[in-house]
């Protein structure tokens, strides 16, 4: 059930310009993957009545992820299917710096919000079930199947 709305969540959050074939000619600098985020999914389905009391705690936290530079969590909410309430999407993002998250810490006192245990307690208090997995891209089939072949061809097998 989680794994075929995985596939339309993916799909769904895309951007559209990586849909397209990466621009090898592009002057932009790359970062490297050792210094950002993985991409990450959460699924929740809600403790009847505390959906609301989520999406503020999220609207908080998004303060705190804002503060230190970071984008808010991206976040869907059921319209069709069964089993879930709200998904999250969490884009790959350059790793937060001292200072960002120093400024982070700064905000969630300065909001009164909780963290590490007691967090995981308070949020637990409004989920039914969690399901969380990471993935790799946006990419293409064209793209993955490219350094596939690189690979390949860089460990002397067709296979």
């Amino acid at each position: 059930m989680f794994g075929r709305l995985a596939i339309v969540a993916l799909a769904f959050a895309m951007p559209a310009a990586a849909q397209d074939e990466p621009n090898s000619d592009a002057a932009e600098p790359v970062v490297s993957q050792a210094e950002m985020t993985t991409t990450t999914f959460e699924m929740f389905r809600m403790v009847p009545g505390k959906l609301e009391e989520f999406i503020r705690s999220m609207a908080l936290y998004d303060q705190v992820s804002m503060a230190g530079g970071q984008p808010p969590t991206q976040l869907f909410l059921h319209a069709g299917g069964e089993g879930w309430d709200v998904l999250l999407y969490k884009p790959s993002r350059p790793v937060p710096t001292p200072d960002q998250e120093a400024a982070m810490a700064r905000k969630i006192e300065e909001l009164g919000l909780p963290s590490g245990p007691i967090y995981f307690l308070k949020v637990r208090e409004k989920m039914a079930d969690h399901t969380h997995f990471e993935a790799t891209g946006p990419t293409t089939a064209s793209a993955w199947l490219a350094e596939l072949d690189q690979a390949r061809a860089e460990a002397g097998s067709s296979k």
